[in-house]
């Protein structure tokens, strides 16, 4: 067996990240940035108001309460038509440009009206409830270094300083297959021997989760030139495939003996607990990740391995998830086997802290216990952990 580590490094030198592409704004959620973006213009583009109002001369203020008389109304999208001079006030609408002339805006709360006339019951300083041009971003701004992770806040900004199109690395397309005689996805009535595909759905579903571009390659049976013309196309046209089952070292499958034809692979043992099976290599300079067949172990191995690497490729800064300090609500005993164990946990916040409650059923087979859980528990060879001991904590959710 080999360190996870040593296993890892292995993947991620071969995943690098793929050249850079103009991508449009409205398809570039959960894309990294591959360039600085710089401001090409300010935010706010011009001063405007904060509040519905009047917009005043402060010096109008000295003694309160005072009329001026309202000269205009400025809705937000129109224009000052006119200055606001001595005694004048014009009313404005929270968004709309400042008028020349005035330098302060009075909330309508601390107003009354009466026909064209105004009267003001508040003193307010000069700037009261004006928002600078710039106040948000300035022309020339670094706005977000390369390699940011764009959110819907990310993309708010950048429409809100008129882009369309931003550099970055392209979402990957990932294609997932499943091969087997054995293995059905039609919903009907099982036959003796046969098993329900669902590592396929689960793996597209997890590449769509990580805004990925998951492609069905669909079932294939067991027959090598039908997996041999399945991967190779997969290859040609996806940026990565995966595959689940017949990675381990006493199989004999046909995945693997097509895989060993076609491809440069290295077939690995990893000292982890589930998922120590793992393929990988390339078809023709595409990556190709091999995962256990298990149920719980493809999902294991997708997120230490798959998620890592394709991250990679899609230039994230930190595609490893980080492990985090958490406290165990129950004892994980395990016996001491030379491998760590990811042990399905539940982590909640309590008083502060990441207290992790186990799930019954760790099994490698047991899919339904990882559906109810949201973390893994990281314990090292040895004996494992007692209740209320610090656990290192991987985050799913």
């Amino acid at each position: 067996m080999i360190p996870i580590e040593e296993a890892r490094t292995y993947v991620m030198d071969r995943c690098r990240p793929q050249p850079a592409v103009g991508t449009d704004v409205a398809d570039a959620l959960g894309l990294v940035t591959s360039a600085d973006v710089i401001a090409n213009e300010s935010l706010p583009p011009f001063a405007n108001t904060a509040m519905d109002g009047f917009a005043v001369r402060s010096a109008d203020l000295d003694t309160v309460p005072v009329r001026l008389e309202v000269i205009e109304t400025i809705a937000a999208g129109h224009n000052p038509t006119r200055e606001v001079g001595l005694g004048q006030a014009s009313r404005i609408m929270t968004g709309a440009p400042i008028p020349d002339g005035a330098d302060a805006i009075v909330m309508v709360e601390k107003t009354s009206v009466d026909g064209d006339v105004v009267t003001i019951e508040a003193q307010v300083e000069p700037g009261n409830h004006i928002r600078p041009a710039g106040d948000d971003v300035k022309e020339g701004d670094l706005v977000f270094p390369a390699g940011t992770r764009l959110s819907a806040g990310h993309l708010g900004v950048l429409c809100s300083l008129g882009f369309q199109k931003i550099d970055t690395f392209p979402r990957l397309r990932v294609g997932v297959i499943s091969t087997g005689d054995e293995l059905v996805d039609d919903g009907g009535v099982l036959e003796p021997g046969q098993i329900r595909d669902s590592n396929r759905r689960t793996l597209l579903s997890l590449l769509s989760e990580d805004a990925f571009l998951p492609v069905d390659l669909g079932l294939v049976a067991d027959n090598e030139l039908a997996i041999e013309e399945a991967l190779s196309q997969g290859a040609q046209d996806c940026d990565a495939v995966i595959t689940s089952g017949g990675v381990s070292m006493g199989d004999f499958d046909y995945v693997k003996a097509v895989l060993d034809r076609i491809g440069d692979m290295r077939w690995m043992q990893i000292a982890i607990k589930p998922a120590k099976p793992l393929a990988f290599g390339t078809i023709g300079g595409t990556p190709i990740f091999g995962l256990p067949g298990n149920p719980v172990s493809s999902m294991v191995s997708y997120e230490l391995f798959a998620r890592a690497g394709l991250r990679s490729m899609m230039g994230f800064r930190e595609p490893i998830r980080p492990i985090i300090k958490g406290v165990a609500a129950k004892s994980m005993r395990r016996r001491a086997d030379g491998k760590i164990h990811y042990v399905r946990v539940i982590a909640e916040q309590e008083n502060g802290t990441t207290v992790v409650y186990p799930v019954s059923g760790q099994g490698s087979h047991m899919l339904a216990s990882m559906a109810r859980s949201n973390s893994l528990a990281v314990l090292p060879d040895g004996e494992g952990c007692e209740a209320g001991e610090q656990v290192d904590v991987l985050l799913l959710d």
